[in-house]
């Protein structure tokens, strides 16, 4: 039965130590000379990982008091040498006591069990390892890099953390899917591990980038050993099951403790550099260093950050009024709401001190929200006048702005003829369909449709007239210089001319003198605004010409 089951036997004799085996020993302890089994200290020598487990079990369970037998089960490895294969044995049995009280006698059986202990292995690899590059996952790196941090500040070393990112794996996922695309990260890490030294720690860190810990790398190592991976990973095609794919990879690293003397230092200034690089050039490699004029935007950005978030909550988010008027007339067509935050020293921050600002880091969407209310507020109070309002691109998607918007426009009957809604040329080529639809929108509930800033992009006229905007604002930088730059005038020219064939009112910002404004009437331009029909101010013009309109509270 016991050789069915692959399983042995023994008697265990404590006071001499002897052991005795039935005969299937042999086939469960494979490849250990015999002699090791005669004894309990010399199979404890084999034993790992804690030599002492077998009689460590005897003392730690309590004896029996009735005299009966007390049951344990143990699991541990055995190999005649360091160069062999650990077999995992299972152990279960029971001693006796002698007449002391005290174990005096051991019965026990044992069995391999390579198998469960090959699953405990698995499971512990596949929690601390990546499924795709086989590589640490990200929380096992972070560990790593938590540790190596430690590291220099106990023995005064130092280490380089990169970060890798793959150039356009989107690119690969949407053409070839998402297995081809694992299959290029496998290859990449596949690349760098084989140009890794030993001690080096290589992990996934997110979707396309793979971090890297250099140990005791100086800045000079750090900058050889990252042109030896990119050159590595672009030198040859990756091949997949759907062909050959070429790949860069661009590389951001930061020189711990230098420039790092945290994990969170560590990850962001390498994220940092990593996304400064690639804004630069894709298959390049970057170095974090000190930046005087970045840490001071930075605190900048804080500080303005903050004075939003406050502006907001006391109201003192307010609006200035450029206005809009007929070229040749110069009767006021509509005025351009721009932002103003009122500080509390009582002077005034501009667009492009808050909307930078409040767009990289989230704010945008409530100053949207306020200047909505604010231009709402105006319109109704002063019932003759037409005003447009500029928005962010991530408003154009927002339903709790539309659902602002519809509430306020049934709130306020008329207001909607009167709104224009600016949006920039770069919103309208990001998603066409998405932007036709938005444009639906406005004009479904009585409003129009103005692309700010157009010739700054690449929207092409078909595409204008897919859009079915109603004003074309043409891009200041080809105005100011109208009356000194042929180049510009043959633009322009080139602009309104197909404006007016498409049925497209434009109009031309930054208008800086009579001669332009000349030049932009006889081309037929509706419109113009800039220095020299009057910059933004708070004052409502409208007021002086209809005493009976109150200027909103908001």
């Amino acid at each position: 039965m016991l050789a069915a089951l692959g399983h042995a036997a023994f008697v265990w004799d404590l006071a001499s130590d002897a052991m005795v085996w039935t005969e299937q020993a042999a086939s469960v302890f494979a490849d250990i000379p015999p002699d090791f089994l005669a004894t309990g200290s010399r199979l404890a020598t084999l034993i790992e990982p804690q030599r002492s487990i077998r009689s460590d079990v005897l003392t730690r369970t309590p004896p029996s008091d009735r005299g009966e037998s007390v049951p344990y089960r143990i699991e541990y490895g055995v190999r005649a040498s360091s160069s062999a294969a650990v077999l995992w044995i299972e152990e279960s049995g029971a001693w006796f006591a002698g007449t002391d009280g005290k174990p005096a006698r051991v019965q026990g059986i044992v069995r391999v069990n390579n198998e469960r202990h090959a699953r405990e292995e698995q499971l512990v690899q596949l929690a601390q390892h990546d499924p795709v590059t086989g590589e640490l996952n990200r929380v096992h790196l972070v560990a790593s890099l938590a540790e190596a941090v430690e590291e220099t500040a106990r023995f005064r070393s130092s280490f380089a953390f990169m970060l890798i990112g793959i150039d356009h794996l989107s690119r690969i996922n949407e053409a070839f899917g998402f297995d081809v695309a694992d299959e290029v990260i496998r290859e990449v890490a596949r690349r760098i591990r084989l140009r890794l030294r030993g001690g080096d720690v290589l992990g996934r860190f997110s979707g396309n980038k793979l971090g890297l810990i250099l140990k005791n790398c100086s800045v000079d190592d750090a900058n050889v050993a990252a042109e030896r991976f990119l050159q590595g990973i672009r030198d040859e095609v990756v091949p997949t099951k759907s062909g050959p794919v070429s790949v860069t990879a661009t590389i951001g690293a930061v020189s711990v403790p230098r420039y790092a003397r945290s994990v969170d230092e560590a990850m962001n200034r390498a994220q940092e550099t990593l996304d400064m690089a690639c804004k630069r050039r894709l298959g390049s490699y970057a170095t974090w260093r000190p930046n005087v004029e970045r840490d001071a935007q930075r605190r900048v950005n804080i500080r303005v950050t903050d004075e939003i978030v406050t502006a907001l909550n006391e109201r003192r988010i307010v609006m200035a009024f450029e206005p809009v008027v007929r070229a040749g007339s110069r009767d006021a067509a509509f005025y351009e709401c721009l932002v103003r935050m009122r500080q509390e020293d009582g002077q005034l921050l501009l667009a492009p001190d808050i909307v930078p600002v409040a767009e990289k880091l989230g704010l945008i969407r409530l100053v949207d929200h306020r200047v909505l209310e604010l231009v709402v507020a105006e319109l109704s109070a002063s019932p003759n006048i037409q005003l447009s309002l500029n928005i962010s691109p991530g408003t154009t998607m927002d339903p709790d702005w539309w659902a602002c918007v519809e509430s306020m426009m049934r709130a306020n009957p008329g207001a909607a003829e009167r709104l224009i809604v600016e949006i920039t040329e770069t919103v309208a080529i990001q998603d066409l369909d998405d932007v036709r639809g938005f444009v639906s929108r406005v004009k479904d509930f009585g409003g129009r449709i103005a692309i700010d800033d157009f010739g700054a992009g690449y929207t092409s006229f078909r595409n204008l007239r897919k859009l079915g905007v109603d004003i074309v604002k043409i891009d200041g930088a080809f105005v100011q210089n109208l009356a000194r730059s042929a180049d510009d005038r043959a633009f322009v020219q080139t602009l309104i001319d197909l404006s007016r064939r498409l049925r497209i009112k434009t109009v031309a910002e930054w208008v800086q003198d009579d001669e332009s404004e000349a030049l932009l009437r006889d081309w037929g331009c509706d419109y113009i605004q800039g220095r020299l029909i009057g910059l933004a101010s708070p004052q409502r013009p409208w007021l002086s010409s209809d005493s009976s309109s109150v200027p909103a509270a908001g």
